[in-house]
C-alpha cells in the first residue's frame, strides 16, 4: 500500500501578488487606450513597452514562490527555477534578504519570501510591550495582599491564578516574530529534519525560464527599432 503523495507547501509575498496585479491592471488600461485612441506611431510604441513591461511585471511580482517538499526545495525566482534537495543545502541564512547557501558554496536568494524590516520592527514592539506588561503584572502580583480573610480575592487564590494565566500565553507563543521569519524557521526546521534523508539527496539543478525572458526581449528589441527609425 502506497503512502499519499504530500502537497509541497508553497510561500508566496501577498503584497508582491497584490502589487502585481495593479500594475498589470494599470499597465492594460493606458495601454489598451493608447492602442484604440494613439495617432502614428504611439500603438506601436504602446504594444512594444506593453510587451516589454508586462513579463517583467509579472516576472518580479506574480512568479515569484518557494514550494517546500519533504525531499527538495524548489525556489522559482524571476528568470530562474532552482531545485535543491535538502541534502546539499548548507544554511538558509536571513540578513537584509533570506537566501539559501548550498554545500558547494553557491547562494540563491528567496524573492517570494523577502525581509520585512519594517515587520521586524514592528514584532520587536510587540515583544517588548509583552515584556513590559508581564513585569508589570509580576510587581502587581508581588504587591498583592497574600494571606487569607476577606480583603480581596487574592486571599482566595484567584489573584494568582489570574496572573499565571496573563503569563502563560505570552511564554507558549515564544518571542514575537516578523511573519517571513517564521517563514524561514519553518524551511530550517525542515532542513534540520530533512537533510539527512535518503530520498533529500540528489543533484541541484537550474532551469532559466526563457518563457519570461523571450517576450521582454522581443519587446525590447521591438522598442529599439521603433525609436531607431522614429
Amino acid at each position: 500500500m502506497t503512502s499519499p503523495l504530500v502537497k509541497d507547501r508553497i510561500y508566496r509575498s501577498p503584497q508582491a501578488l497584490a502589487g502585481g496585479v495593479l500594475l498589470l491592471g494599470i499597465i492594460g488600461w493606458l495601454g489598451i487606450d493608447a492602442l484604440i485612441r494613439g495617432n502614428g506611431r504611439t500603438p506601436w510604441l504602446a504594444l512594444a513597452l506593453m510587451i516589454l513591461i508586462v513579463p517583467l511585471v509579472v516576472a518580479f511580482t506574480l512568479r515569484p514562490a518557494v514550494f517546500a517538499g519533504d525531499d527538495r526545495l524548489r525556489i522559482r525566482n524571476p528568470f530562474r527555477v532552482i531545485t535543491l534537495p535538502w541534502g546539499e543545502i548548507e544554511v538558509l541564512r536571513s540578513g537584509y534578504s533570506n537566501e539559501v547557501i548550498v554545500t558547494s558554496g553557491a547562494k540563491y536568494q528567496l524573492w517570494a519570501i523577502p525581509v520585512s524590516l519594517r515587520g521586524r520592527k514592528r514584532a520587536a514592539g510587540r515583544q517588548a510591550k509583552a515584556q513590559a506588561r508581564a513585569a508589570s503584572d509580576a510587581r502587581r502580583g508581588r504587591t498583592e495582599p497574600s494571606g487569607g480573610g476577606y480583603g480581596g480575592f487574592g486571599g482566595f487564590g484567584l489573584g494568582g491564578g489570574a496572573s499565571r494565566g496573563l503569563h502563560e500565553p505570552a511564554e507558549a507563543s515564544g518571542p514575537a516574530r516578523a511573519v517571513t521569519d517564521k517563514v524561514m524557521d519553518d524551511l530550517r526546521e525542515t532542513l534540520e529534519n530533512r537533510a539527512k534523508a535518503e530520498s533529500a539527496q540528489g543533484e541541484i539543478t537550474v532551469r532559466w525560464a526563457y518563457e519570461v525572458a523571450a517576450p521582454a526581449i522581443a519587446g525590447a528589441v521591438l522598442l529599439a527599432i521603433l525609436l531607431a527609425t522614429g
